[in-house]
């Protein structure tokens, strides 16, 4: 079963809604920053960011299956990332346009960490149990 399998068979209807909104908020959105010299490094660290929490919900997807420990790695790569971009949006050199963009970044990502540290705490606390496995 892909992940994305998982998340339409075994999670609430909103998950998959929240997947998408996420992605766009916080991946796809931000692409936007390469328009702008002064924010190109930070689109490049946002898509860095994206890319690796991606991959390492996919890695432990594919070792563990649909736990709630699958947001370890978004907690690790985007806790700082939200820092760096609470920063870059303190800037007094950013246009309107990318001001916007950073701060609905800041909201999806932070929002999305919410769910991610509480999940991560209870797999921590002992809820294990896969709501689903990786195919084999």
């Amino acid at each position: 079963m892909t992940f994305n399998e998982a998340v339409a068979t075994h999670a609430p209807a909103w998950v998959g809604i929240w997947l998408n909104i996420m992605l766009l908020g916080a991946i796809v959105l931000p692409l936007a920053l390469f328009i702008w010299k002064s924010t190109r490094w930070t689109a490049v660290f946002t898509l860095i960011a994206g890319v690796v929490g991606v991959a390492g919900v996919m890695a432990l997807y594919q070792q563990f299956g649909y736990v709630k420990l699958l947001g370890l790695p978004h907690i690790i790569v985007w806790s700082p990332l939200v820092i760096y971009l609470i920063h870059m949006l303190q800037s007094e050199e950013l246009d309107r346009a990318p001001q916007i963009i950073i701060g609905i970044a800041i909201a999806a990502i932070s929002t999305s960490l919410v769910f991610d540290y509480v999940d991560v705490l209870r797999y921590i606390a002992g809820e294990r149990t896969p709501l689903a496995m990786p195919a084999a």
